[in-house]
């Protein structure tokens, strides 16, 4: 049995890539070191597909994410000024972001004070330092809030290759609900689960919408594809990226996630019951399940998940689209506030 979508616009086109721009020799192709970003909305599954990666070798091992784009641009402002620059350094070399990288301090300090200009240098001369350290040619980076910042992102890196993992938003709500990921209204914290739901619909959306504007270099991949059909999946994502990705090799190396579950149910793996899809079956009431896709069963359904029930009418009310309304315009008017306006500076979360 096939994986169910794993797909990126114009595939063949990628194979003929490979043979027309290979040099000879040893050297490798453009794709073949482009920079790659896994992205996500959180809890789907970017954390093991990044560290498939890595466990296949030839890329910067790095255990963190990056948050560049996300967090730094945004709260530090403009790099291009140098005393911005040594400030954000004090911060970075004290956080466990720089403590990761094995780099050393006086040596990485100096080349961003020097050589950085905006967000994109910061985070290329960060990541090709530590493949130079490690003696490799490529690096890849896996924060799932990049998803929002995909066009940021080709203009930094205008070569770079973006894969979106995508799993079941009725997971992903689950396991965001079980860490509090999205707050939800105060006068609608027994609807926690909904406000996690329609995150995953808001954010993903956002990435889907920007990430077909760059065609060859943009693929979304299914988590479900992942666990249920590694060996295929995983060639795929290989051939996207020009990069050989063998399953049996990456379970023996097993860096990360790949040999320890990032999950947020312990429990089941500590009693070997440990089973990521379709968690949500067994942990959401009926009116749950019936409430989840009123709110957000289209989505699921355009991205090729069926749906278990059929919302009672009532439910596709004005009450439920003044819900979604609500929760989506306020995750757009932070998300405005976080990157455009100096208060947004005071509200991220500290390095």
């Amino acid at each position: 049995m096939s994986p169910k979508i794993v797909s990126f616009a114009g595939g063949g086109r990628v194979a003929r890539h490979s043979q027309e721009t290979q040099r000879s020799g040893d050297d490798l192709t453009l794709r073949q070191k482009a920079p790659v970003f896994v992205l996500g909305c959180p809890r789907s599954g970017t954390t093991l597909l990044y560290y498939m990666i890595l466990s296949s070798g030839g890329f910067a091992v790095y255990p963190e994410e990056s948050h560049v784009f996300s967090l730094i641009v945004p709260k530090f402002g403009n790099l291009a000024r140098r005393k911005t620059r040594q400030r954000l350094m004090k911060r970075w070399l004290k956080s466990m972001y720089f403590e990761h990288s094995g780099l050393a301090a006086d040596s990485i300090e100096k080349k961003i004070v020097e050589e950085c200009h905006n967000g994109g240098d910061f985070l290329r001369i960060v990541m090709e330092e530590i493949a130079r350290k490690q003696n490799v040619d490529r690096w890849a980076d896996t924060t799932p809030a990049h998803l929002l910042y995909i066009p940021a992102i080709k203009k930094a890196f205008p070569d770079a290759l973006i894969i979106h993992s995508i799993r079941d938003g009725r997971d992903v709500a689950l396991s965001m609900d079980k860490l509090h990921w999205i707050p939800p209204f105060p006068w609608d914290k027994q609807n926690s689960l909904m406000a996690q739901g329609l995150y995953w619909e808001w954010i993903v959306r956002n990435g889907r919408k920007h990430g077909h504007l760059f065609g060859d270099d943009y693929m979304e991949v299914h988590f479900e594809d992942l666990i249920s059909h590694p060996h295929q999946t995983l060639a795929l994502i290989g051939r996207f990226i020009e990069h050989e990705l063998n399953y049996d090799k990456i379970r023996r190396v097993g860096l990360g996630s790949v040999s320890n579950p990032n999950t947020s149910f312990r429990t089941e793996v500590a009693d070997g019951q440990f089973s990521p899809i379709d968690r949500w079956k067994q942990s959401f009431s009926q009116a749950q399940v019936e409430m989840f896709e009123g709110l957000v069963g289209p989505f699921l359904k355009e991205l090729g998940y069926a749906l278990s029930s059929s919302p009672p009418a009532g439910l596709r009310s004005v009450r439920l689209r003044t819900v979604r309304a609500l929760y989506q315009g306020n995750f757009s008017t932070k998300l405005w506030l976080q990157s455009r306006t100096p208060l947004g500076r005071f509200m991220r979360a500290k390095i």
